[in-house]
């Protein structure tokens, strides 16, 4: 689906572009702001990209803090989260990381794992 982006295929409401990186709203928002940001170039998960392309996981990290300061998160602060496998909750697999904040988020996780 992310490929399907970047390509321009299937629409996405934009907040920074890079020759590299995408981000862009998540259709389906946890928090008052809740960015993706992905790589251009397809790797199935942030292991696969920091193993890959080290520079463009940083590529990845950089963008993210570059949206993080235009939607006014610096100050009070955002989660960067990544989902990894079918144990980390991922369901697109395409690397991406989770921009979370315009709020409390409360707890990490929403239950111990005894």
């Amino acid at each position: 689906m992310f490929c399907r982006i970047v390509a321009g295929e299937i629409p996405a409401t934009m907040v920074r572009e890079t020759p590299t990186t995408l981000a862009f709203r998540d259709i389906d928002p946890k928090a008052p702001v809740h960015v993706l940001v992905i790589p251009k170039e397809h790797y199935a998960d942030v292991a696969t990209l920091a193993q890959g392309d080290s520079a463009l996981a940083g590529e990845v990290l950089a963008t993210a803090a570059a949206v993080a300061e235009d939607e006014g998160l610096l100050g009070d602060g955002f989660r960067l989260m990544f989902n990894t496998g079918t144990y980390g909750g991922q369901e697109v697999f395409h690397a991406h990381a989770h921009l979370l904040g315009g709020a409390p988020l409360g707890p990490m996780l929403a239950r111990s794992v005894a």
